[in-house]
């Protein structure tokens, strides 16, 4: 049984090695991630991840865990800002307020497919000009969703957050650990 990631994200990497699991194999899904006209938030995710898992190319006997992060404010999907331009405009919007991450994971197995998603709720504050400056010079806006990652520098920007860190990082770990027990890996195996 070999377990088969479905990201190319190193965090994803990293928050399976805390549960004492490496990758098998890293096979990232090519797929269309765009929302669907009106598509609202939490279907988008569950058919985000429904859709990496099956375009994961497996044998059988492999499990394949695919996971999905997106950052919603209200019913408004924001995505990876395709410029600094764009991310800029996502920064400006979701300083001062509260916005969503959703995170989904699915676990596919030969016979099942096995998904949860994780709502967590984070309050970012007003940048200034120089933060914003600042953060933009970092690149570290590039291939996020909603432009930012809160493991990073913009970390310093989100005074409060409620729900599960990990799953803002990328992979929620609870429900993580409990999709791939119930697809048969052993979690924190010595």
């Amino acid at each position: 049984m070999k377990l088969i990631l479905g990201s190319g994200s190193p965090r994803r990497v990293e928050i399976l090695a805390v549960l004492g699991l490496t990758p098998d194999d890293i096979r990232p899904p090519d797929i269309d991630e765009d929302p669907l006209p009106s598509e609202l938030p939490r279907p988008y995710v569950d058919r985000i991840i429904r859709a990496k898992a099956e375009a994961v190319p497996s044998d059988p006997g492999d499990v394949v865990l695919c996971a999905d992060t997106t950052v919603a404010v209200g019913r408004r999907i924001l995505g990876k800002p395709a410029d600094e331009a764009e991310a800029r405009a996502f920064l400006t919007l979701l300083g001062g307020r509260r916005h969503r991450v959703l995170t989904g994971l699915a676990v596919k197995t030969d016979d099942r497919l096995m998904t949860r998603i994780v709502e967590s709720r984070v309050k970012m504050k007003r940048l200034s000009k120089v933060e914003m400056d600042g953060y933009m010079a970092t690149g570290d806006w590039q291939g996020k969703a909603g432009g930012y990652a809160i493991h990073g520098p913009a970390g310093a920007f989100f005074p409060w957050i409620s729900g599960s860190h990990s799953a803002i990082v990328g992979l929620p770990m609870v429900e993580t650990a409990h999709l791939l027990q119930a697809a048969g890996i052993e979690v924190w195996k010595t």
